[in-house]
């Protein structure tokens, strides 16, 4: 029986250090990615010549509301173009939860921002900086992809093989979870990029009805799919999504779009984001565990809401 005890207690004490060392592990995790962001310059969009310390520009940001920063990909990426989608549809909901200034960076040349911007349609107050190195993804310790040191293997035949899950393991689930859907979790996001897309005549163009008149959804076909389509996210709806947006905008686009020749490293990096508080400390983080596997907004309003319940 004493030595029973004695294993419980002992059993304790190494949970307790366990998640001691987790707690740490994320507050220096945290710290580095916000701090990593301190020093690193980055043109802002529609100014030329004009730069900032992106992690000054956060901070100045968050002095008196959350700030939130997406440390996007290329242009032409499918990361970076669902970021833009999903902060177009979500911005709203995003000043309901007190967020103010939203920053969004490109690996890319100013030109390819813009033009991203153009093509999704992203509101105009959500502030474009232009990183063609991918510097500032990097100082907040996104992941670099496959291989990002053997400078022998080209950088597209590095991306090929993320595509499989090489050095990015969320890439085959989330690309599989377009196909079949999620009974669980709603991502409205996906109708009003469809919606812009058919809008903008982009292919495939049949997956929505379209009020004539204002664009507006009338009818989403995928709802009538059977026993699935009542689900939050219907099977095949973002695989389409995903279709429109690889066709019509990053092949369409690709010489607009892609990373310059000088920093084709950036191919495999992948993107993240972070919304900091008022107080210099952040709210949330997310950092890409793969191609398509961007941050769950859904996921990153109710941290919002659970944070600010907290304070009351």
């Amino acid at each position: 029986q004493l030595w029973n005890l004695r294993t419980a207690r002992e059993r304790r004490a190494s949970q307790a250090m366990l998640a001691r060392w987790l707690v740490l592990v994320a507050l220096a995790r945290s710290a580095r990615g916000y701090a990593g962001l301190q020093g690193v310059r980055v043109a802002r969009v529609g100014r030329p010549g004009a730069t900032v310390d992106l992690g000054e520009e956060l901070r100045a940001a968050a002095t008196s509301q959350p700030a939130l920063c997406i440390l996007g990909t290329y242009a032409a990426d499918f990361n970076c173009v669902e970021y833009a989608q999903r902060v177009a549809h979500y911005l709203p909901k995003l000043r309901e939860r007190n967020v103010g200034r939203v920053l969004f960076v490109v690996n890319g040349k100013p030109e390819a921002a813009t033009a991203l911007a153009e093509l999704v349609n992203l509101p105009a107050d959500v502030e474009l900086f232009a990183d063609p190195g991918g510097v500032a993804g990097r100082a907040f310790g996104v992941s670099r992809g496959w291989r990002p040191d053997d400078a022998e293997l080209s950088s597209y035949v590095k991306l090929f093989a993320m595509l499989f899950g090489l050095g990015a393991w969320a890439t085959l689930p989330a690309v599989i979870g377009g196909y079949l859907g999620n009974p669980f979790v709603p991502q409205p996001w996906i109708e009003s990029a469809l919606a812009q897309g058919q809008r903008a005549g982009r292919w495939p163009n049949t997956a929505l009805v379209l009020d004539e008149a204002t664009g507006a959804v009338v009818e989403n076909k995928f709802a009538a799919l059977p026993l699935v389509g009542g689900w939050p996210r219907r099977p095949l709806e973002l695989a389409t999504l995903r279709l429109q947006n690889m066709l019509d905008i990053s092949i369409r686009n690709w010489q607009a779009l892609r990373p310059e020749d000088g920093h084709l490293r950036v191919l495999t990096q992948l993107g993240g984001c972070v919304v900091l508080g008022a107080d210099g400390v952040p709210l949330y983080e997310h950092r890409d565990p793969g191609i398509c596997a961007v941050c769950n907004f859904e996921s990153l309003l109710s941290q919002l809401e659970r944070k600010s319940a907290r304070k009351l």
